[in-house]
């Protein structure tokens, strides 16, 4: 299950949640319980690294998911 980033329309609170593709509906804020929540854009986290033969690598996702590294 991916993992999104939410903002609920009631309490403006930022979150993340797993979410199932089958039912979608079923998020609530983690703050308030509203289902008045809207799925956000967020950043990708990872890094390039430079190998030994100068290559741009992808290195790896960076450590954890921060609900405040997103765009919204």
């Amino acid at each position: 299950m991916p993992i999104y980033e939410f903002r609920c329309q009631k309490c403006n609170t930022l979150f993340e949640t797993l979410v199932s593709s089958t039912s979608p509906e079923e998020v609530a804020c983690k703050q308030c319980g509203s289902k008045e929540v809207k799925k956000t854009i967020s950043a990708a986290s990872y890094r390039l690294s430079s190998s030994s033969s100068g290559s741009k690598i992808p290195a790896g996702a960076l450590s954890g998911c921060s609900s405040r590294s997103g765009f919204s």
